[in-house]
């Protein structure tokens, strides 16, 4: 399956890597792109394809690895993928980037009662450092006084007003806000459904169809057709024999046929996930468990 590359997106992606990989005089280069926008935009999945179309290898972290019991780990962890992916570019011959998804989820503070923990400040300023001395990244209870070579960092998040001002200022993180247009969001979709048999013409009418929905819901739309197949097949097995015939069988795992990808039956099940969403929106249970939260 082929996959839509926003162009903009490859242009500054590529841009931004290139530029760290060249010694332009006088020029100060920025370490750090980072990649921000509404949810489900695709923003981590369009790195992904931009770092594989160029062959460059990715040292990949997530949010999720920027907290620990223990204080300084996180920080440790950082500086650790870091001189990994140098080290990749030495050994491999090939350019590397350390790719951090979803910053602001680990480093951002989003309201008062956010926990700002001596991780979340440890690694802020670990990545401040290493912006201004991206050749000289120690990791704790050593020094090495041989310059590492430089590595582009990328990172993606949602909002980068939640993490620490100095470390988002001009000079130290280049900011690239993505918000697909229409011309981006039906050639993704397209690629979504590129097996399926839908008409250019049906994919732009099913884009402006659900304008206000993100990438990730037609990657969720297409999903939600197989259920039906899906259901019948655990009927046929029975509740009780599911987990063996699934995990522990020597018979293959089922082959389902292609769903009635139909624009109408398309519209169907895309407006039936909407009303979910919009009930989900509308019931707001939080309001009365916690009538403060929004003070």
């Amino acid at each position: 399956m082929t996959y839509y590359i926003a162009p903009k997106f490859l242009d500054k992606l590529a841009v931004h890597i290139t530029k760290n990989f060249m010694n332009l005089a006088g020029v100060s280069v920025p370490l750090i792109l980072g990649v921000h926008g509404n949810k489900g935009e695709g923003k981590s999945f369009q790195c992904e394809l931009v770092l594989e179309r160029m062959g460059i290898i990715p040292v990949r972290m997530s949010g999720g690895e920027l907290e620990s019991p223990d204080a300084g780990d996180p920080a440790r962890l950082i500086r650790l993928r870091y001189r990994e992916a140098a080290e990749l570019i030495k050994v491999r011959g090939r350019m590397c980037v350390l790719l951090i998804n979803d910053l602001d989820a680990g480093a951002g503070r989003v309201d008062n009662t956010t926990q700002y923990t001596v991780n979340t400040q440890l690694v802020n300023a670990t990545l401040m450092n290493i912006a201004d001395n991206p050749t000289s990244v120690q990791l704790p209870g050593s020094y090495d006084m041989n310059p590492i070579r430089r590595v582009p960092i990328v990172v993606t998040g949602n909002d980068f007003s939640t993490l620490y001002a100095p470390l988002v200022r001009d000079g130290r993180m280049e900011k690239f806000y993505w918000e697909p247009d229409r011309d981006d969001r039906v050639g993704i979709v397209s690629g979504i459904f590129a097996a399926d048999g839908l008409t250019h013409r049906e994919i732009g009418t099913l884009v402006d169809l659900f304008p206000q929905q993100s990438i990730d819901f037609f990657s969720s739309l297409r999903s939600r057709l197989y259920d039906e197949q899906v259901r019948q097949f655990i009927h046929q097995v029975g509740l009780e024999n599911l987990s063996l015939r699934i995990v522990n069988s020597t018979e293959p795992l089922p082959e389902f046929r292609k769903p009635d990808f139909s624009f109408h039956t398309l519209k169907t099940f895309g407006e039936m996930m909407l009303a979910e969403s919009q009930r989900v929106q509308k019931r707001k249970l939080v309001d009365q468990y916690f009538p403060l939260s929004q003070n």
